[in-house]
């Protein structure tokens, strides 16, 4: 029934120069980001050649990137196209989120006009704001008569401090916005997951790479589900085909450790506090609200498969869903809430297979036999 199933992309990394010193070992992750920076489109652009579509494969769906070129931290969007149904669904205990009180179904608006992921925790949602300038200026928004458009724009925040000295601010949230194209989205080290890392419960020195991951499946009926992760865990990244540990917490030695035998300890390991996975699960079917609520509930199965532990009381796991509405019959809400889940899953561990690493936080790449 599956005839297709993507993931990869290619983008551009772009932005202004912020420059905040914070001592040598910074320095040196500004240094390595700026080099990164110049890198990532090159190998973004040899992904597109040999891979497909991710959340772009839903047709309408635009997404942008901005990458701070001397500072691991950005800003990733989501454009929909206009009509689009949309909702959420938020399980971490500490999340960092903005207009999503209006995405629950007994609230009026239909759904978004754009979602955004940003790097910087609470300081990241001014990004917020740029998107919505470049919004008004296309004229997508609410329409008020007499007044213009207002834009809805929902988004949520990641902690990624520890690496990056940068508060994206509203130039972010605009370049992305400019950014955002239809075509193959920039995985790995790039927007919103720049300064991601995972695998943080033996601390931050001992933690991996995060970053963004996009995914599609498509089915002979026409039905496409797509997901987009930014993926910034204290848990470990877990393939759930193979049970295996891809990215996670690293003893003294360099091996993982396996967060599942760490929380099964007689003590519980010291866990860093600040850590959220933002996922945005995109649809060609037409739902209500109501059953675009209940997708991102169900794509949230996806995040608990592949993140171990997920939805801790110190993360801000939070998953968004959009329905574009092209497709009107061949599908129903279950089918739909379980391909979410896979494509979640799957935009996860690309997620991490497609970060490079930053001083003393290795990459998936970098470990012994990665064969990269």
């Amino acid at each position: 029934m599956v005839v297709k199933r993507f993931g990869h992309g290619g983008g551009r990394v772009a932005g202004p120069v912020g420059h905040h010193p914070r001592g040598p070992w910074v320095g040196s992750v500004r240094i390595v980001a700026a080099v990164l920076a110049l890198g990532v489109a090159d190998e973004a652009a040899a992904q597109a050649a040999a891979a497909g579509e991710g959340i772009t494969a839903v047709e309408g769906i635009r997404v942008g990137h901005f990458t701070y070129p001397d500072e691991p931290t950005g800003c990733t969007v989501v454009i929909a196209p206009e009509g689009t149904v949309g909702s959420v669904d938020q399980r971490g205990g500490a999340p960092g989120t903005v207009e999503t009180d209006l995405l629950d179904p007994v609230n009026s608006v239909k759904g978004p006009d754009a979602v955004f992921s940003s790097g910087g925790s609470a300081f990241g949602l001014a990004a917020r704001m740029g998107i919505v300038r470049y919004l008004e200026e296309q004229g997508r928004g609410y329409p008020i008569p007499g007044v213009g458009v207002i834009p809805i724009v929902s988004g949520a925040i990641i902690f990624d401090r520890r690496v990056a000295d940068v508060r994206p601010g509203p130039e972010c949230g605009y370049q992305a916005a400019a950014a955002a194209a239809a075509g193959p989205v920039a995985e790995g080290s790039v927007g919103a997951g720049a300064g991601a890392t995972v695998g943080k419960m033996l601390g931050m020195n001992r933690s991996m790479k995060g970053g963004v991951g996009t995914s599609s499946v498509t089915l002979e009926s026409g039905l496409v589900v797509a997901a987009l992760a930014v993926v910034n865990a204290v848990g470990d990244i877990v393939d759930p085909a193979t049970g295996q540990v891809v990215a996670g917490a690293r003893n003294e030695d360099g091996t993982l450790a396996d967060a599942r035998r760490l929380v099964r300890g007689l003590a519980p390991p010291p866990s860093e506090l600040e850590n959220t996975t933002i996922v945005i699960v995109a649809t060609n079917a037409r739902l209500t609200k109501v059953e675009a609520a209940r997708v991102a509930r169900m794509a949230d199965d996806g995040l608990a498969r592949a993140i171990v532990p997920s939805h801790t009381p110190n993360d801000g796991d939070t998953v968004f869903s959009l329905a574009t509405g092209t497709l009107t019959e061949g599908y129903n809400v279950g089918r739909i809430g379980g391909l979410a889940a896979e494509v979640v899953a799957e935009a996860i561990l690309r997620a991490v297979r497609t970060a490079h690493g930053l001083p003393g936080i290795p990459a998936v790449r970098d470990l012994p036999g990665a064969g990269r």
